[in-house]
């Protein structure tokens, strides 16, 4: 009997290699493709018995091809959809298009070659389960990827300490999340959680907003916290005076209310606070007074970028198209697998909190109930052309000197945008020497003036 030709599409080359390895051991012919192209290519060729096809890829989406190959009514394979971070929702979106199977990564040599044999048997898979599937609650860390999962894991070890805590990350990313996250699992969940920032302690009134209200009869922000959290947004925007008061309370764990003469007042409150990477490389540089970072940096938790983990992207889209429909009362989209494809490629500069705000404006725009790439493409901010073509070439086509001269265009025009055009914090962000930057960017004709 001729051994059945297996076709394995993924854009991880390594993946394809140790599929390859796994199922050319066990006598299987196996070819394999790196994006949609080389798909469509290799099953006009070879005619393949059984396609294991990967749902994320840089180009075309294996959602895409499934149903297009599903629509080929001479199409005689079996595809068996694969993923590293699977949900029911994708694993029905799949077995409707056509899919026989549905396994995730990484898989198992035992569970892939039971998967393979069963499809090509032809054995049919009981339907999924189209279970209820919960979902985080808004002070909960989304996504599965081993970067929220070490955020969560980091926050829980800190549960139970008093000491203050410094969360490191971008804007948008997700630093008062962490917090609440923490505050939430610890003792002091019963107790406020106090959110300031520069707006609410203008320079004129920092003394009576921290420690009393003036005239009125309400208590200031820190006696108002008292037993919870008091969770300082953006230490770079807190003026000097909020800054000295906060580091002597942080410090010796009271304060002189300033309704009362003389004496002090314990207090009991954990200060947690955040501050952007660059802000605590150089806390000067950014405003923020040295000795204040050091109290509140007896511990850290760094808040990943949301470039960093693309592949949480998707479950971040259906958790806030469900929060939006519950809170807002918004009508029900869902993204189609070509427009979640595109944003997980997407730099997100805003991080998750643009991509709460795009998914926002989607849904109010109503329109059908799949999002689909044209509409999508609408409603994202204009890009340089150079960073779409970035997003959407691929790079291993072209000669390696213009390869690398788009990569590191894009990617220095990205990083730029990222410090707000400061070439001084862009050769800190990228290890560079500022004067060999300032060549590099000449040569690339990225116009760091604008």
């Amino acid at each position: 009997m001729t051994a059945a030709k297996i076709l394995v599409v993924d854009d991880e080359a390594d993946i394809r290699m140790l599929i390859d390895e796994i199922l050319s051991d066990e006598g299987y012919r196996v070819s394999t493709a790196g994006n949609a192209a080389e798909a469509r290519s290799k099953v006009s060729s070879s005619s393949p018995d059984l396609i294991l096809l990967d749902i994320w890829m840089p180009d075309t989406d294996g959602i895409t091809l499934l149903k297009e190959w599903s629509a080929d009514n001479d199409s005689c394979f079996r595809v068996v959809m694969m993923s590293g971070h699977g949900t029911v929702e994708t694993a029905v979106e799949a077995t409707r298009h056509g899919a026989t199977d549905f396994i995730e990564k990484p898989v198992s040599i035992s569970k892939l070659l039971l998967t393979v044999e069963n499809a090509l048997q032809k054995i049919p898979k009981a339907p999924v389960a189209e279970n209820p599937v919960h979902l985080p609650t808004l002070n909960t860390p989304v996504g599965k990827s081993e970067k929220i999962r070490n955020v969560r894991r980091s926050l829980e070890q800190l549960v139970s300490l008093a000491s203050p805590l410094l969360v490191i990350g971008e804007p948008g990313s997700g630093r008062e999340v962490a917090a609440r996250y923490l505050h939430t699992l610890s003792a002091r969940s019963g107790q406020p959680f106090i959110c300031l920032n520069g707006d609410d302690l203008s320079a004129d009134r920092v003394t009576h907003k921290l420690l009393c209200s003036g005239d009125s009869d309400e208590p200031g922000f820190i006696a108002q916290a008292e037993g919870g959290i008091v969770f300082l947004r953006d230490l770079e925007s807190l003026g000097s005076d909020a800054q000295r008061i906060l580091a002597a309370i942080v410090e010796h764990g009271d304060y002189s209310p300033s309704d009362r003469a003389g004496g002090k007042q314990k207090t009991d409150i954990r200060f947690i606070a955040s501050i952007t990477p660059q802000g605590f490389a150089d806390p000067a540089a950014h405003g923020v007074r040295g000795d204040l970072v050091e109290q509140l940096a007896i511990s850290t938790v760094h808040i990943p970028a949301l470039r960093e983990y693309s592949e949480d992207v998707p479950e971040l889209l259906r958790v806030f198209v469900e929060q939006l429909i519950d809170t807002n009362r918004l009508p029900f989209r869902r993204f189609g697998f070509a427009a979640q494809n595109r944003l997980r490629n997407y730099p997100w500069p805003g991080n998750v909190r643009e991509l709460r705000a795009l998914v926002r404006r989607l849904l109010i725009a109503a329109g059908p109930e799949e999002i689909s790439l044209d509409e999508l493409e609408s409603a994202l901010p204009p890009a340089e052309g150079l960073e779409v073509a970035f997003l959407k070439q691929d790079l291993l086509s072209l000669p390696l000197r213009e390869a690398r001269e788009q990569f590191e265009k894009a990617y220095l025009t990205q990083q730029l945008a990222l410090c707000d055009g400061k070439v001084g914090q862009l050769a800190k962000r990228v290890g560079m020497e500022r004067t060999h930057l300032y060549r590099k960017l000449r040569a690339l004709g990225v116009d760091f003036r604008r």
